[in-house]
């Protein structure tokens, strides 16, 4: 694979990733919870990063820069990753994020109204048994470390 190519994926995954976010969110009504955002800012800061290596000469600079950009598209996988446990009840997710309902009488209305509507350990799609979340874990790390192999593996 060329370095062009290399520059291409590292900007393409993290845009087609939140592509893929957003679509589900405004065309396909699956609003994000907590967790899911937090998956999305990673991909944010990819992107701004691998469009440096389109505009920098150094070809030092345009290496780390998709270096930098793959690492941020890792970030989220493993995020991702995290979240897809808790929906899958493999461990307990963020106690604001789970609406975890503990203690007596006034505790359980005040959990009740603090609550938040969308909650981090249901997914509210699957496909093949895998959630939003693990997709984003399998394509993200899975892409970042394709993207990384191909920029170690050319080393001009």
């Amino acid at each position: 694979m060329n370095f062009r190519a290399i520059r291409i994926a590292s900007l393409a995954l993290p845009l087609f990733l939140l592509g893929g976010a957003y679509v589900s969110q405004y065309i396909g009504g699956l609003y994000p919870c907590e967790m899911c955002w937090w998956q999305r800012y990673p991909h944010m800061a990819a992107i701004p990063i691998a469009l440096l290596a389109f505009f920098v000469a150094n070809p030092l600079a345009q290496r780390v820069s998709v270096a930098l950009a793959a690492f941020a598209v890792f970030t989220s996988g493993v995020i991702g990753g995290f979240h897809a446990g808790v929906e899958y009840g493999w461990w307990q997710g963020m106690t604001g994020c789970t609406s975890a309902i503990t203690g007596s009488g006034e505790d359980y209305m005040k959990a009740i109204l603090n609550a938040p509507l969308l909650r981090c350990d249901v997914a509210p799609w699957q496909m093949f048994g895998i959630s939003l979340a693990g997709y984003n874990f399998l394509l993200s790390c899975g892409g970042a470390v394709a993207i990384l192999w191909a920029l170690w593996k050319n080393p001009k």
